[in-house]
């Protein structure tokens, strides 16, 4: 397993989450200098080591061999060159400062375990605490060695020699571990934390773009619907008009006069949507801004509507309607785009029936044509019948969309809900 860093990041994390500052200004210095922190301590280490090596080498007299001192000088600046790396590779430091100490019982006739409890602390601190614990057992093993290998040199490998020793450094060795898991479980635990509120920042981040993502569904659904809609009917007003324009003049000026209000309509409409896309910019009317959504009650006009572009259409309803805003604009859109799909797609169409039944548990919408359909009515992009599909999965429905048994088309679109229906249930045909 890879170590954890528990160093201040360079850079910020998501959210400019950083760990802590260390209170104090000697302490915030040490903090963002770590580098400079390893040095201090390396000399630190150095400077004892050597001080150490050169009393000993005075006192040690005739037990004194010339020839390894070379080789204990190496070893001690080799220890200290390891504490240099001793935050990203703790284990290292470790195996190093016994071999330190191994070489400097031998060559200064006594072993120098400086370097052990700094590289027990390191471990605990950067490693774990299941690193520490192995390392601690195995320190004790190689600083009783040394102690063993340092008595030796000396001639005296007497059993209180080396347990008298062993027990020395079995208090200082412990005391670095204790210290180092406290301080290695703290760090490691506000990490945690700040990971932790990395990942939240995070999601939140993902949330708001996941949200504002579905705000543009949603208005490209109502934009299709909205356009799609209303050039459809000024296109089939048009062409009424043009052809009626030199037998019936009344009724040509009649439905140019119905494409102007379509038109009017189509465009507030869209004004009404797009000002949702202006932060609520002041730029929009009064009268725009607060133009409602388009529910169950509107359904009539949108049938007369229909009906002057040509239409035949019966329309039934059942029930009482949801008091859902959000879900009266779904069922009023689902109407809106079968009855375009009908006027765009259909062919000879005489008839079409429109039936809306609101129950307790579900909205079911059926729309049927009897004309002809050269291809089913949808179009890629999540317009279309898929848009359809998109805002009844919004309310746990279905569309089903197909030929209906001798000929035409049929729509089936059913909502799901929990929310309450109109105090009392009502028929209504016309």
């Amino acid at each position: 397993m890879n170590p954890i860093s528990l160093d201040r990041p360079e850079s910020p994390v998501e959210g400019d989450l950083r760990l802590p500052k260390a209170p104090g200004v000697i302490r915030q210095f040490w903090h963002r200098h770590p580098r400079l922190t390893d040095l201090f301590v390396a000399g630190l280490y150095l400077f004892w080591a050597l001080a150490l090596a050169l009393l000993f080498a005075f006192s040690a007299g005739e037990h004194l061999d010339p020839a390894l001192l070379p080789f204990g000088l190496v070893s001690v600046l080799f220890g200290a060159l390891a504490l240099l790396f001793r935050r990203s590779h703790p284990w290292t430091v470790l195996i190093v400062s016994w071999v330190v100490t191994l070489f400097a019982g031998i060559a200064f006739t006594i072993p120098d375990v400086a370097l052990i409890p700094v590289a027990l602390y390191s471990l605990a601190v950067y490693g774990s605490t299941r690193a520490a614990w192995i390392g601690f057992g195995t320190s004790v093993v190689a600083a009783v060695g040394a102690t063993y290998a340092a008595g030796m040199v000396v001639d005296d490998t007497s059993l209180p020699f080396v347990a008298g020793n062993g027990s020395q450094y079995l208090f200082v060795f412990l005391l670095a571990v204790l210290v180092g898991i406290n301080i290695g479980n703290r760090r490691r635990y506000v990490l945690a934390l700040v990971d932790r509120a990395a990942q939240l920042a995070r999601e939140r981040d993902q949330q708001a773009l996941l949200a504002a993502a579905a705000e543009r569904a949603r208005i490209a659904r109502e934009m299709h619907d909205i356009v799609s809609h209303g050039l459809t009917v000024m296109v089939t007003l048009a062409d009424g008009s043009a052809a009626a324009a030199a037998t019936q003049p009344d009724r040509a000026t009649t439905a140019m006069r119905q494409v102007a209000e379509t038109g009017r309509q189509a465009l507030s409409d869209m004004r009404r949507m797009l000002g949702l896309l202006d932060d609520g910019s002041p730029r929009q009317s009064a009268a725009t801004e607060l133009s409602p959504q388009p529910g169950v009650a509107e359904i009539g006009g949108l049938v007369e509507g229909f009906r002057t572009a040509g239409l035949a259409i019966r329309l039934s309803t059942h029930g009482g309607p949801p008091t859902d805003p959000a879900e009266q604009l779904t069922v009023y859109r689902l109407v809106q785009e079968s009855l375009t799909n009908v006027l765009r797609h259909s062919s000879g169409a005489t008839g079409v029936d429109v039936d809306v039944a609101y129950t307790r548990d579900a909205v079911t919408i059926t729309v049927t044509n009897d004309g002809v359909h050269a291809a089913q009515p949808a179009v890629t992009g999540g317009h279309g019948i898929v848009g359809m599909r998109e805002r009844a999965a919004l309310y746990g429905g279905t569309v089903e969309s197909g030929p209906r048994a001798g000929g035409g088309w049929r729509v089936v679109a059913t909502l799901s809900h929990d929310a309450p229906r109109g105090d009392e249930p009502e028929e209504h045909t016309t």
